[in-house]
């Protein structure tokens, strides 16, 4: 005797009003996803890029070609996505994960550069101190002396 949990329920169509039936994409084009690989890939170069800072003189370049990544990878991914939507299809993989880090290195890229730009002389005097230095106390000096030059830049663009 079939107990009615056995029972198989009739197939029946998704309770969804007919305006608001989910439309099922076709899968992106390769093309499309290569591009949002390489998006993905630039957006974490672009963030990798910022750790690599070691040199305060050499660290502009890096932070410029970080931003210059990033707008990159910005582009990439932006033009992936409006050129799956032209053709139809679904949204390449990664694709949204690659916009998000890719803005993320822009806008960190951006903030680190103007505190450089901000802050160049100090900057260079700090390094100057540094390669001076050949103690730990001469380091700590050199960075005591940055620390009290940029609360002192501070406090001026402050008020």
């Amino acid at each position: 005797m079939a107990r009615p949990s056995n029972r198989k329920s009739p197939l029946r169509p998704p309770a969804y009003p007919p305006s608001r039936q989910p439309q099922i994409r076709p899968p992106s084009d390769p093309a499309l996803q290569q591009r949002a690989w390489a998006a993905l890939m630039l957006g974490v170069i672009s963030l990798c890029a910022m750790l690599m800072i070691g040199n305060v003189r050499r660290g502009v370049y890096v932070v410029a070609v970080a931003l210059l990544i990033a707008a990159v990878a910005v582009w990439l991914a932006i033009s992936a996505m409006t050129r799956a939507r032209k053709t139809g299809s679904g949204r390449p993989r990664g694709v949204v994960l690659a916009t998000v880090l890719g803005v993320v290195g822009l806008v960190f890229s951006v903030t680190v550069l103007a505190g450089f730009v901000m802050f160049w002389p100090q900057l260079t005097q700090y390094s100057n101190c540094l390669s001076a230095a050949n103690t730990y106390t001469g380091q700590q000096a050199c960075q005591q002396q940055l620390n009290n030059s940029v609360g002192g830049e501070i406090g001026v663009l402050g008020g």
